[in-house]
């Protein structure tokens, strides 16, 4: 595969950064990607404990899109009360190298 570099693309294309933004931009999408690369598999009371000031419309928002792009898979167990867990796919898990980038970006506005 070629290297991939920054350029400007094709102003008819949509822009695979603009895309990836769109996808995993919003805070909260973003922090629900995080805890599950960091805890694996989340139930949707953990991810709302969590993320403290998420409401459960968003977040059930937010999970819907994540699993429509492929980035998480859903999981009902039959069980009384149903029992439903959320895990990264594949594409979800890589995202992480992304993450710690990030992270380590973001540590170098803290003061220590």
């Amino acid at each position: 595969m070629n290297a991939i570099k920054l350029e400007r693309g094709n102003p008819n294309e949509k822009c695979p950064i603009e895309t990836a933004i769109d996808l995993i931009g919003s805070k909260w999408t973003f922090l629900i990607i995080r805890d599950l690369l960091i805890d694996g598999t989340v139930r949707f009371g953990d991810f709302l404990r969590s993320l403290e000031g998420i409401s459960p419309k968003t977040l059930s928002v937010r999970l819907r899109e994540l699993e429509r792009y492929g980035i998480i898979t859903r999981t009902v167990y039959p069980e009384i009360p149903p029992r439903v867990e959320y895990t990264l796919t594949e594409k979800g898990r890589q995202l992480e190298t992304v993450f710690i980038e990030i992270k380590k970006w973001g540590l170098t506005f803290i003061k220590t």
